[in-house]
C-alpha cells in the first residue's frame, strides 16, 4: 500500500486559541502506572521505524556527539546533522525507517523527523514527534492544489521540559532561498515557511518555521497529537478514519513537482548574481 505521510482530509478544524495537546488513544491506554504522557521515560525506546541498536546509526551518533559536554550540545549537534540533509520528496511505496533515511542522505519532513528522533534517543535524550495540520496557504509555491498537510514537530526533553522545533525540515540553502523569494514577491507565507520564521534551533527555546509558537500560528488548523514515529500516526484511529486515499495518490503525483521546487530554491541560492550590463558610451 502506498503511503504518503503529510496527507489529511476532512479533519475538523480547531481554532488556535483552543489549542490543547492530544494524546493518542493507544498510547494513553498503555501508560505504566504513575507515568503521564509527558514523562520523558516513555520516549526513549525503539519503535517500528527506529532500530536504536543499528550499528551505523550508533556510530554516526557517537561521532557527532563525542566532543559534546552537555545534553544540549548533543541535541544541537544531531539536529544540525539532520537539518543539513537536503529536503526532498519522493514517490512513496513505503514508510522509510530511520536507517533508510540515513542511507538515502535526504528526505522529506516526516523522514527527517524519524531520523532526528532516532538519533536523539540513541544519544539517551528523550524525543518524540508532535503532528499538526497546516493550511495550504503556507505551501504556495511548492505544488498546485495543496489545501492542507501534516507537519511534524520534533519535541526534545532538555532543561527539564519539552522543547519544540520544526526548523530541521529545511536545509539551510533551501530555507535561505525560500525567505529571499518571499521577500522578493512580498509574500508573508509560502514555500512552507513564514517570511519571519526561525531559521535554526539553539537548544534553549522553541523554534518554528511559522515564526510563532504552534498554538498561536494561524496556519495550524488541527493538533493530531504526539507519537513515537510516523508509523504511529498512520496507525492512529483518527488518521485512518479521516485520511483520503485519493488525496494520498495526489501527493504521490505531485511529489516530482515538490522536489523540483525544493531543488530550484537550492540552486537559486548557489547561482552567481547576474552581472550588471554596461551602457554604451
Amino acid at each position: 500500500m502506498s503511503t504518503t505521510l503529510d496527507v489529511t482530509t476532512g479533519i475538523q478544524e480547531v481554532p488556535a486559541k483552543r489549542w490543547e495537546k492530544v494524546v493518542p488513544v493507544a498510547l494513553s491506554a498503555q501508560l505504566p502506572p504513575g507515568l503521564g504522557p509527558d514523562d520523558p521515560q516513555l520516549w526513549l525506546g525503539p519503535s517500528a521505524l527506529m532500530d536504536l541498536e543499528d550499528p551505523k546509526l550508533r556510530l554516526r551518533v557517537q561521532a557527532l556527539t563525542q566532543l559534546c559536554k552537555s545534553e544540549r550540545e548533543k541535541a544541537v549537534a544531531l539536529y544540525g546533522y539532520v537539518k543539513r540533509l537536503p529536503l526532498a520528496r519522493r514517490f512513496k511505496t513505503h514508510v522509510r525507517t530511520a536507517r533508510e533515511v540515513f542511507d538515502a542522505g535526504r528526505g522529506d519532513a516526516p523522514e527527517k523527523a524519524t531520523l532526528l528522533v532516532a538519533m536523539l534517543r540513541i544519544a539517551g535524550i528523550p524525543a518524540r514527534v508532535h503532528w499538526v495540520v497546516i493550511g495550504g496557504e503556507i505551501l504556495r509555491g511548492i505544488a498546485p492544489g495543496i489545501t492542507r498537510a501534516c507537519r511534524p514537530i520534533v519535541e526534545t526533553w532538555l532543561h527539564e521540559r519539552w522543547l519544540r522545533t520544526d526548523t530541521f525540515i529545511f536545509d539551510p540553502a533551501c530555507m535561505a532561498a525560500a525567505r529571499q523569494r518571499l521577500r522578493d514577491r512580498d509574500w508573508e507565507w509560502g514555500y512552507g515557511i513564514h517570511v519571519g520564521g526561525h531559521m535554526v534551533w539553539n537548544g534553549y527555546e522553541d523554534a518554528f518555521l511559522g515564526g510563532v509558537p504552534t498554538e498561536c500560528d494561524l496556519m495550524v488548523v488541527c493538533d493530531l497529537g504526539v507519537f513515537h514515529d510516523t508509523r504511529g500516526l498512520i496507525a492512529s484511529r483518527d488518521f485512518r478514519r479521516q485520511q483520503s486515499r485519493l488525496r494520498m495518490l495526489y501527493w504521490n503525483v505531485v511529489a516530482p513537482l515538490c522536489d523540483w521546487a525544493y531543488r530550484g530554491l537550492r540552486n537559486e541560492l548557489s547561482r552567481p548574481p547576474a552581472r550588471p550590463t554596461r551602457k554604451p558610451s
